[in-house]
C-alpha cells in the first residue's frame, strides 16, 4: 500500500484575497509570472466584473492622475496614471487573463477560461499530487 502525506488546510478569506489567490494559482500552474501590480489589477477587475476600459483605467490609478471620476464601485490606487493601466491590460490580454469586447474593444473582463469565481459563497478545492518516483 502506498504511503502519502496528506495536508489539509481550511481558511477563511475576504473576496479580494479569494480572487487574488485564484489568479495567483492559475498563473503559477501555467508558469506565468505575475507582478504584484498585475495581480492587484486583475483582482480589481474581478471584483468590478465587466468594466468599461476608461472607467477601469481611472479606477486603478491615483486620484490626481485621473481623466475623470470612474463609474465603478471599487477603486484602488495600483498604478500612477491611466496609461500605465492600459499598458498592463494589454499585456494581460496577450497572456490570456482578460478579454476585450464590444465597439473598439472598450468592454473588459476576466477571461471566462480562467474560471475565476467572484460571486456568492466560494469554496476552492485544489488537489495537488506529487508522486515520488524513487523506489525504496
Amino acid at each position: 500500500m502506498a504511503k502519502v502525506n496528506l495536508v489539509s488546510k481550511k481558511i477563511t478569506m475576504d473576496l479580494w484575497n479569494t480572487i487574488k489567490f485564484q489568479l495567483l494559482a492559475h498563473g503559477y500552474i501555467q508558469g506565468i509570472p505575475l507582478s504584484e501590480s498585475e495581480l492587484n489589477c486583475l483582482t480589481l477587475l474581478g471584483i468590478n466584473k465587466e468594466s468599461e476600459l476608461s472607467d477601469f483605467c481611472n479606477a486603478s490609478c491615483s486620484e490626481e492622475q485621473r481623466d475623470k471620476e470612474p463609474a465603478l464601485e471599487y477603486k484602488s490606487h495600483i498604478f500612477k496614471n491611466p496609461q500605465t493601466v492600459r499598458n498592463c491590460l494589454s499585456k494581460l490580454e496577450k497572456l490570456g487573463f482578460i478579454t476585450k469586447e464590444g465597439k473598439n474593444r472598450k468592454k473588459i473582463f476576466l477571461s471566462e477560461s480562467l474560471k475565476i469565481q467572484t460571486l456568492g459563497n466560494i469554496v476552492l478545492d485544489y488537489k495537488v499530487i506529487c508522486l515520488d518516483t524513487k523506489k525504496i
